[in-house]
């Protein structure tokens, strides 16, 4: 009775990526004690010492912004590991941070499981510290680190391995360039394999392929976004828009930053408003990818309380703007269109607002559009329109529109200029059309509303509508 599956599908793995949404980056290593973006490989062990360093004070405050997770890097590109490693000297073991004792990766894993909170892990391929960068045993150590980290700290969501490859560094003392093609270099099938014996429900970002860059560092995601993807290894090619027709299940993640400086900590550097980081929300989770939001620790090892306050902000305008009333549930919901069901189950209209995930709308095969509408007794004032495809059956809405009457007859398209095509895993729309300027949309106050499937790959799968 359920409509066909239209490839290429997500895992089970990144269907609870997608649900996570939202989760921090932190950088921190010797870069933040050397004022550094990319650390050249050569900084001195005994200048990574933070005398404040507390992970739980990252987990609060993650928590309390709203997101699911954190991502740390475990190595950047410098070489230098956050855990105390068998692979090489260069790590923090070897410095003044509690005597040699620490294991920031093993202190933050202890705090996320506290704190209820996602750990994911970066581990740069690039490493411009090691001599034998470039050589095949250089791939070799890179593999047995991996196996430290997989097999040492539970579960991880996501293993994030950044696409700079390649370059100049210390390499030993030796210097010079080294280059390599990521391609092939880091032997991309048995990475994945490596990571999914170990930890099945991972998804691997950058090489490896199951998840893209969305193509900026700044915080959205286009309008037009799909899930599939046609470059398996250079994903950014397309990296905003993804491809309707692409082979594979390789949906956008958006890194972006909260301080106006670089992605390691910097003296004097600013935060962006809270206003700012909800506008990059919309942008980004509401346009079918997810936010992963840098919120670099400082020299002691805290996150300064000016990041605090600010990520304290997003998360209760996150709470108050979009987890509020959801008028859909007090609607009476109707369809145009409803699939025919078999005994024991449905594919009504009410079933986008009954909080179940596991249904969903559907029309007929050979139906690909149709409209669904919510009615009130008296006018809602709704602002923002949530929608969510089951996408475990495919990435299949190709445009849509919205519309609100106070009669029944007379209907307004909503949602200004923004380009109402693809959905995927969730789409917001606020109903003035704003994403800038005022972030929190006004409300309009309306008695009906209707979402009309405009064209879809295949009967569309309407799961959740949310009006807030």
């Amino acid at each position: 009775d359920a409509p066909a599956p239209i490839p290429p599908l997500p895992s089970e793995a990144q269907v609870a990526w997608h649900q996570l949404e939202t989760y921090a980056f932190i950088h921190f290593g010797p870069n933040t004690f050397g004022d550094r973006e990319w650390g050249y490989g050569d900084a001195p062990l005994e200048s990574f010492n933070p005398t404040r360093l507390d992970c739980e004070q990252w987990a609060r405050t993650v928590k309390a912004a709203g997101m699911k997770g954190i991502i740390l890097t475990a190595k950047h590109h410098d070489g230098f590991c956050l855990w105390p490693t068998k692979q090489t000297d260069y790590c923090v073991r070897n410095t003044p941070y509690k005597g040699g004792k620490g294991d920031v990766v093993g202190e933050l894993a202890a705090a996320c499981r506290k704190y209820g909170l996602h750990l994911g892990l970066y581990l740069s391929p690039w490493d411009r510290h090691q001599a034998f960068y470039g050589t095949p045993l250089y791939v070799e150590y890179f593999y047995a680190q991996l196996q430290e980290l997989l097999t040492q700290y539970g579960e991880l969501f996501e293993v994030w391995f950044d696409g700079a490859n390649g370059g100049d560094g210390y390499y030993g003392g030796k210097g010079g360039k080294r280059n390599i093609d990521r391609s092939t270099y880091y032997d991309v099938p048995n990475l994945r394999d490596t990571v999914h014996k170990v930890c099945p429900d991972c998804v691997l970002w950058g090489v490896g392929g199951e998840s893209r860059w969305i193509g900026n560092e700044e915080g959205w995601a286009g309008e037009t976004n799909w899930s599939p993807e046609e470059y398996l290894y250079a994903p950014e090619k397309n990296g905003m828009y993804g491809n309707m027709d692409g082979w594979y299940w390789q949906p956008g993640e958006s890194d972006a930053k909260m301080t106006t400086g670089g992605w390691f900590w910097h003296s004097g550097e600013g935060q962006l408003s809270a206003e700012r980081l909800f506008q990059m929300y919309l942008e980004t989770v509401g346009r079918n990818a997810t936010l992963i939001l840098n919120c670099p620790p400082d020299k002691s090892g805290s996150l300064p309380a000016a990041t605090v306050e600010r990520l304290k902000e997003m998360g209760k305008m996150l709470t108050e703007r979009l987890q509020g009333t959801n008028y859909a549930k007090e609607a009476t919901v109707t369809a145009n269109e409803t699939r025919s069901a078999g005994t024991g189950r449905n594919f009504n209209a009410e079933n986008v607002c009954n909080g179940d995930s596991a249904t969903y709308w559907a029309t007929n095969d050979g139906v690909n559009k149709g409209t669904i509408t919510f009615a009130w007794d008296e006018a809602k004032p709704i602002r923002y329109v949530v929608l969510q495809e089951h996408i475990q059956l495919g990435q299949r809405v190709k445009a849509f529109s919205i519309e609100t009457s106070n009669d029944g007859t007379k209907w307004t398209k909503r949602g200004g200029n923004i380009a109402t095509t693809t959905i995927g895993y969730k789409r917001i729309i606020p109903l003035n059309g704003s994403t800038s300027n005022s972030y929190e949309a006004n409300p309009q106050k309306v008695k009906y509303l209707r979402v009309n499937i405009l064209d879809s790959r295949a009967c569309p799968t309407i799961e959740n509508i949310e009006l807030r």
